[in-house]
């Protein structure tokens, strides 16, 4: 994979663990078993909120280092704890916004 271009590797990268190993990064085989795909997911959020530039090196750098993060997450939390997906957060209160004029009042025989 050493000969193709940083978008193409991308591209060819299916499960955490090539992720990590493409980018070098150290992992403890039972902390990615378990978190797989939470680190996905986590990398993926980083990726959306990250500026990368055009240079491939530099987004190699920021590719790499915010994997890292996302492994880092879950060998110092937990995915209950992270809830990364939305499934963690169905049970939590909801807050829904109803504005005052959307109230009626319907009396009754009328």
């Amino acid at each position: 994979m050493d000969e193709l271009t940083l978008d193409e590797a991308m591209e060819e990268l299916v499960s955490a663990e090539d992720f990590l190993n493409y980018f070098g990064v150290e992992y403890d085989a039972s902390v990615v078993h378990v978190n797989r795909l939470h680190i996905l997911q986590r990398f993926h959020n980083y990726l959306a909120k990250a500026s990368l530039s055009e240079d491939e090196a530099a987004r190699r750098v920021v590719y790499t280092t915010l994997l890292t993060q996302a492994y880092q997450d879950f060998v110092k939390s937990d995915a209950l704890t992270e809830k990364v997906f939305k499934v963690f957060h169905m049970h939590e209160p909801q807050v829904k916004f109803v504005p005052i004029s959307s109230i009626t009042v319907n009396k009754a025989g009328t």
